[in-house]
């Protein structure tokens, strides 16, 4: 484990969160739980302060170009320009997360989307934004998740020990999942009471707090060994070599198109035609976000042996909400199933990034995470385009069908993969 410098700015051979040396002929304990250890308490705030902003910022983004005379074609528009600088810089950002500090990495990234935010925010306050300055403001932010996201999975195996990664990485989601749940209700107070201006000001202010916090990490950088193409060509050698990681990828960008096609993009769609409207939508989001939650709880408990097994069988729970709508069920099977689909994604986030972070070298967490991710956000287009395809020519409640079954049919053809069953728990 990669050692951890202290808050201040001159060198030192401590590391923060790490109690003192043990008196000779004693063997070192690792802390009880991951929070007591100080450095890894500071990440949980910071991923937490950074939480509360994001949680309400889509709902204000929205308003902000319904304010600038935008409709779904120019959200559209903003939210693609979001996603393709992530997809576009992401391999450049597992590179540099195996290179340099990851905890600077974060920092800069953090500044970067608080920059972003805050000139949104100032555009949208004075009345001069538009389409163009909302989308490159968003371009920017994309640019900032692209540098962020590799890093962060590597930052956790540098602050606790091996056997306490789940709890972990339950710890870091159980905040940032309660945020989910109260979050958008507060920033549609803010947004109706004030304006879209304040909510994206809050955001840019709780990324500015997160990358301080995250400053004060101070971890060390690996040593390069190499060219960055030559880490990049290595670290597609690495993630090809290992079957269980290629397999899962694939099988997830397929999965999360399907779900996002269907929840994201369906969902509303039924509901407005067959059940309340935005009511129940909002009462099925709220349901889901409460499962998000109780499947927190459930890794802080729950230790499976076959982390990847679990993994990819609990994927599988995003079908039901799907196959409620198709079905045309009852409102209270719907949130159940929406409850059940939230907790199960919430183990099998906790349990694959457990079992990720326990089988790659930490040397190639950065990259390895970077191919992952490529393939997941590519998803969230191809999703999207196929629904607008599709949609015109297939009933919606057929179209919600086929998503099911696409969910079910790529975890059964996962969980069929050898290498699947072999990634076990690190004691």
């Amino acid at each position: 484990m990669t050692d951890i410098e202290t808050d201040t700015d001159s060198d030192s051979d401590s590391s923060a969160g790490q109690a003192p040396p043990p008196p000779p002929g004693t063997t070192p304990r690792s802390p009880r739980t991951p929070l007591h250890t100080p450095a890894f308490r500071r990440f949980v705030l910071a991923q937490l302060v950074s939480a509360t902003g994001s949680a309400m910022a889509p709902l204000a983004l929205a308003y902000a170009v319904i304010g600038a005379g935008g409709g779904a074609g120019a959200l559209g528009l903003v939210l693609a320009t979001n996603t393709v600088p992530t997809v576009a810089f992401l391999l450049v950002g597992g590179v540099l997360a195996d290179r340099l500090s990851r905890s600077r990495l974060l920092f800069l990234g953090n500044l970067l989307a608080a920059a972003a935010q805050g000139a949104l925010a100032l555009v949208v306050a004075t009345g001069h934004a538009s389409t163009g300055t909302i989308a490159a403001c968003g371009f920017v932010s994309g640019v900032a998740v692209a540098f962020t996201t590799p890093a962060a999975q590597g930052v956790v195996t540098q602050l606790v020990a091996p056997h306490q990664l789940q709890q972990a990485n339950a710890l870091l989601r159980l905040p940032t999942n309660a945020v989910k749940v109260v979050g958008p209700v507060v920033g549609g107070l803010v947004v109706a009471a004030s304006g879209p201006a304040w909510a994206l000001g809050f955001d840019a202010l709780t990324f500015a707090v997160a990358a301080l916090l995250l400053l004060g990490l101070r971890l060390g950088a690996p040593v390069a060994k190499g060219s960055a193409l030559a880490d990049l060509r290595e670290g597609w050698s690495g993630f090809w070599s290992r079957t269980w990681l290629w397999t899962y990828t694939a099988a997830g960008t397929v999965l999360v198109a399907a779900w996002l096609a269907g929840y994201q993009l369906l969902g509303p769609v039924v509901t407005e035609q067959e059940y309340a409207g935005a009511r129940t939508w909002g009462l099925v989001q709220g349901a889901f976000a409460l499962g998000l939650l109780a499947g927190t709880v459930v890794c802080l408990r729950w230790k499976p042996e076959r982390l990847l097994v679990v993994a990819v069988a609990a994927s599988s729970g995003l079908a039901l909400p799907l196959a409620g709508l198709a079905l045309g069920l009852p409102l209270p099977w719907l949130l159940l199933a929406a409850v059940l689909a939230g907790v199960t994604l919430d183990v099998a986030a906790v349990t694959w990034v457990t079992a990720f972070q326990q089988n790659v070298p930490e040397a190639e967490l950065g990259r390895m995470s970077s191919f992952n991710q490529v393939g997941e956000r590519l998803a969230i287009p191809l999703g999207y385009l196929v629904v607008a395809l599709v949609s015109p020519v297939f009933a919606d409640r057929s179209v919600l069908a086929v998503c099911t079954g696409i969910i079910v049919a790529a975890t059964l053809l996962n969980l069929c993969v050898r290498d699947i069953h072999r990634i076990r728990r690190v004691q």
